[in-house]
Parts: C-alpha cells; sequence; structure tokens
C-alpha cells in the first residue's frame, strides 16, 4: 500500500491517529504532504488578513519541525505555497498512492477544500478521516450524538467528567524501512513568499517560544517538571506579564503540534508524582472549555460565524471605521484595553483576562459587530483557533453560551488584575501606526 498523510492541523509525529493508521504496516510506503493555502494568507471578509506574519511564523516554525521530525522515521513531508486541490490530486497520481489519511475538520472553508480536493481523486482511493483534535472523542461523549450536547459548558463538563474516559496516547511510531524513501525536493516558503513581512520578536513579549512539536514537548517539561508551575496554574493563570503565568500550550494545540491526550495525561502523571490539587485539575478544565467549543460548531455549523450566533439574537451592531482603528491602535478610553491590544498588535499574543476585557469593551461597550473583533483575533493570534476564537468572542458578545451574558467593568478589572500598573507601562508607551 502507499498512503499519503495530508497534514493540516495535527502537526506532530506523537499521538496522531492519522500518521499511526498510515504506518500499519511495516511494507506501507508514506508520504506526508503540506499545504500552505493562499487562501489562507489572503484577506477576509473584514478586510484582515486571514493569516497575519505572527501566526504565520509559528506556523512556518512548526513545520519545520513536522518534516525534521518525520525525516527521523525515514518519511518525507512534501511542503507547497499552492491550493491543496491543485496539489494532492497529482501526488496521488505520480506516488500511485492508494489511501489518504488526515484529521478530520467540519468548518465551511476546510470542508469546501477537502471536496474540492476529494473531486480530482480517483474513485478508488481510499479517504480515511479522524478526530484528532479533542479531549474526549465523540465516541465516547455520553450522548446520543454531538447534536445532544447542551448549550450550557457546565452540564456538558459534568456529564462527560462523570461518564466519559479519555483515550490513551497512542504508541510511538519506530522509523520506516529505508527501502521505502523517496525523494522530497520541496522547500518551505518564507514570510516574504506568504505576503508578510519579516520581523523581530518584542522582548517584552509573553510568549517567547518557537512552535513546533520539540518545542510544545519543551514547555510542558519546563513549566510541569523543571518549575512545577503546574501547581498554581490556577492561581497564576490570569497574569499579564511573563511567560510563567500560564501554561501557554495554546498555540501548539491550535495547530495540532501536541494532543490534548498528550497533555492530559502528563497533567495525571504530575498529579501521581508531585502534586494533585484545584490548579492541576484547572488545566484540565481548561481542556474541557476547549472541547467544548469544538463540539459548538459541530453542532451549530455556520451559526458560529453569523451575526445573531447561537441565539439569534439582534443586537444594534455598528461597523464604525475610527472606532476600530482606535481599538486596533490602542487608542479607547480605557488604558487596560489599550495595553492589551497593542500588545497583541505587537506579538501576536494576549492573556485570557484581556482577551475577554477587550472583546467585552468592543461588543458591549461600543456595540461594534463582533465578527469584526473575531476577525481581527483569527488574523492576529499565534494561538487561533477556529472553534476557541468564534465561541469565546460569540459568548463574551452575547450571542453564545454564556446564559448571563455578562458585561465586564473594565474599570474593576484593571484594578484587580493591574493594580499597580506593571503590565500597562509595559505597553502603553508605544504608538502604533
Amino acid at each position: 500500500m502507499n498512503n499519503l498523510v495530508w497534514f493540516r492541523n495535527d502537526l506532530r509525529i506523537e499521538d496522531n491517529q492519522s500518521l499511526s493508521k498510515a504506518c500499519a504496516d511495516d511494507n506501507n510506503k508514506v508520504i506526508g504532504v503540506y499545504c500552505f493555502d493562499p487562501r489562507q494568507f489572503d484577506y477576509g471578509t473584514f478586510g484582515f488578513k486571514k493569516t497575519e506574519k505572527y501566526r504565520a511564523n509559528f506556523l512556518l516554525e512548526s513545520v519545520i519541525d513536522l518534516k525534521n521530525n518525520l525525516e527521523k522515521l525515514n518519511i518525507p513531508l512534501f511542503v507547497y505555497h499552492q491550493r491543496p486541490e491543485d496539489i494532492i490530486p497529482a501526488l496521488v497520481s505520480e506516488y500511485k498512492i492508494d489511501a489518504l489519511y488526515l484529521q478530520k475538520e467540519w468548518t465551511e472553508e476546510e470542508r469546501n477544500v477537502l471536496t474540492a480536493v476529494t473531486s480530482k481523486l480517483p474513485l478508488s482511493i481510499h479517504l480515511e478521516e479522524s478526530y484528532d483534535q479533542f479531549l474526549f472523542h465523540p465516541e465516547d461523549i455520553p450522548y446520543e450524538s454531538y447534536q445532544n450536547i447542551p448549550e450550557v459548558f457546565t452540564a456538558f463538563r459534568k456529564k462527560c467528567e462523570k461518564y466519559s474516559h479519555i483515550k490513551p496516547c497512542l504508541p510511538k511510531l519506530q522509523p520506516r524501512p529505508l527501502k521505502n524513501l523517496v525523494d522530497n525536493t520541496t522547500v518551505l516558503p518564507t514570510l516574504e513568499d506568504l505576503g508578510l513581512e519579516s520581523f523581530s520578536l518584542d522582548r517584552r513579549t509573553a510568549f517567547p517560544f518557537k512552535g513546533g512539536e520539540t518545542k510544545a514537548l519543551e514547555r510542558i517539561h519546563t513549566y510541569f517538571w523543571e518549575t512545577k508551575n503546574l501547581a498554581i496554574y490556577k492561581k497564576t493563570r490570569n497574569g499579564l506579564v511573563g511567560e510563567a503565568y500560564s501554561s501557554k500550550l495554546s498555540p501548539w494545540l491550535a495547530n495540532g503540534s501536541i494532543s490534548p491526550r498528550t497533555i492530559y495525561w502528563e497533567v495525571k502523571r504530575f498529579e501521581r508524582e508531585i502534586q494533585k490539587n484545584q490548579d492541576t485539575y484547572w488545566l484540565i478544565f481548561e481542556l474541557i472549555w476547549r472541547d467544548y467549543f469544538k463540539y459548538v460548531s459541530l453542532k451549530h455549523g455556520n451559526k458560529i460565524f453569523q451575526i445573531g450566533g447561537l441565539l439569534n439574537k439582534q443586537y444594534e451592531w455598528g461597523t464604525d471605521e475610527k472606532l476600530r482603528y482606535q481599538w486596533i491602535t490602542g487608542n479607547t478610553p480605557y488604558p487596560f484595553v489599550n495595553a492589551n491590544m497593542k500588545e497583541l498588535a505587537l506579538t501576536g499574543w494576549m492573556s485570557n483576562r484581556g482577551r475577554q476585557n477587550v472583546a467585552s469593551f468592543w461588543s458591549k461597550e461600543i456595540c461594534q459587530d463582533w465578527r469584526i473583533g473575531a476577525a481581527y483575533f483569527e488574523s492576529m493570534l499565534i494561538d487561533y483557533d477556529v472553534h476557541s476564537n468564534w465561541g469565546n468572542w460569540m459568548y463574551n458578545s452575547g450571542v453564545g453560551n454564556d446564559p448571563r451574558d455578562r458585561k465586564f467593568n473594565i474599570g474593576r478589572q484593571t484594578e484587580m488584575y493591574d493594580p499597580s500598573g506593571k503590565f500597562q507601562n509595559l505597553w502603553l508607551q508605544e504608538t502604533l501606526f
């Protein structure tokens, strides 16, 4: 069998179902492919590039690392800056591929790309998609189907915690027989090739890490085992300055450089060997939130991108260009919002506490179309994940899964989380654009 693994948001060799299935038989020839789809670096509906330089750079680092790790398994990764439908059918033909393995994605753009690819494939090819981005696999949730999940997170969490189990990680793969190697002369694009500008890392960033599975595993080792900061995760997770205040695993999770199961079982090992407390549980709690937003998008489809959200609520949403510019450049009446927006613009990162406040200001305070904010985050955030990003923006904007429809008191939030002004002083000196 000649097998092709199409990597998308599963940029890892450990605990990767598609890769493991393709490598199940030593006699199988296995190659991988990754496409930097030009559409993902073009302008979107709301005028932002869908992927800006920070996320693109992290992605490039992640694919380089994947390529290197696959080489250790004697598996070539073919990399292209072209549309998948223009590349994958040609690879299938050239290498006489019998089976195509890939992670299952269900949001519209990803589905459309898959349809474009499969329409050009021979009917004889075996296509196998795997749900591989969940903590609780869809087969294991205590609901008849994902269509039956509740609209409130707490109900979902409690039932899953009580009745579901977490699958073990897959066995580590061994190198493939050398006789199956094929030549690979493809090279990765540069940021400039993708239409983006190169940049230097801002020394103040709270996320000074590189992309890729190797760095993700290093971060777990540092955060869990060297510093033991996992034992104080809940107490520090609302921090604003420095790399230590939270796990910072979300960027690697977002592009699949690490699986949620890997993190979960490492937390469990930490609880056995070092300490088990509310802080260690809280990292699992956050992984369940991440799962929940994925199930929300599975259940509701394109409603997560529509202005009425899940609730079809009718608000008067504005699209004021001046307010948009002020928000993006950090020129609002709130210094705390401004500092967070400048951090995002200069680093591609923002804390969880910052995200909630700037989103509440945008959608609840000045009543601007929440989808503009979500699209800006999509463009800028290193850890952009379609489900979590759009799910959180709906939640914070009163059209999603928050039954209380809360609005943040930004002044009070500033007093609670930046009472000395340390974070604000770090970023407010900057003038953007």
